[in-house]
């Protein structure tokens, strides 16, 4: 992967306006899609992993092809790290061996939180790096500030840290963050000087010198935030 990615372009100038009518949709109305069964089963797997660890647990969602989940698990040693991607292509990617501290799941993230949320897991910290940003204002849905399943991703709780090389991203979720939690996130900019880069995306945005951007939050684990039907 080489350091030419392109800026992102979006026909959207400010924050959506329908975010915070998303947002209010999905703090009172039930998500009701179905589990699926092969998340079901990498879940149960995953569960059964993490309850021999003995160790706090530590969610890196949208892992990609795992190079996140596996420099996470070396900088915290006595922490479960768990990688969620729903890609089996970029999960089988040879990227060496997995510390023992660490495992790589393939599942749908808008099942996996609800099946966590439900199971009780309280993740000490939680990784959002570099979503699909879904640019055109046609797609905030698909957006996670946008997305019905915010509720259960925001009600894990823990120090949750989002970053992004669109601004406007960061910026939609601080807000949608807010709203359902009342809690105030600030996004800064972020430059990842003098550390490992995270995800080869982070990488090549640094080096094609695009801004990065970053917004944390300690969050309570909250499970009463995802509607039930």
């Amino acid at each position: 992967m080489d350091a030419n990615s392109r800026v992102i372009v979006s026909n959207q100038t400010g924050p959506h306006e329908d975010l915070a009518r998303r947002v209010a949709r999905a703090l009172t109305h039930p998500l009701r899609k179905p589990v699926a069964e092969h998340t079901r089963a990498a879940f149960a797997a995953a569960q059964a992993w993490l309850a021999d660890q003995h160790k706090p647990l530590i969610l890196d969602s949208g892992c990609g092809v795992g190079l996140s989940t596996r420099e996470l698990a070396r900088r915290f040693p006595d922490h479960a790290l768990i990688g969620v991607d729903r890609s089996e292509s970029r999960l089988s990617r040879e990227h060496g061996e997995l510390p023992a501290n660490a495992r790589l799941v393939r599942a749908d993230l808008v099942d996996f939180w609800r099946l966590a949320l439900d199971a009780g897991w309280r993740p000490e910290r939680h990784y959002l790096l570099y979503p699909n940003p879904y640019p055109k204002a046609a797609h905030l849905k698909l957006r996670w500030q946008g997305h019905p399943v915010l509720p259960a991703l925001l009600g894990l709780g823990g120090r949750l840290e989002l970053r992004s090389n669109w601004r406007l991203y960061a910026e939609e979720f601080a807000l949608a963050l807010g709203q359902a939690t009342g809690i105030t996130a600030e996004v800064a900019a972020y430059r990842p000087d003098g550390e490992a880069y995270l995800t080869p995306f982070e990488r090549k945005y640094h080096l094609s010198g695009q801004a990065l951007w970053r917004l944390v939050a300690e969050l309570p684990h909250d499970p009463g935030l995802m509607p039930r039907p």
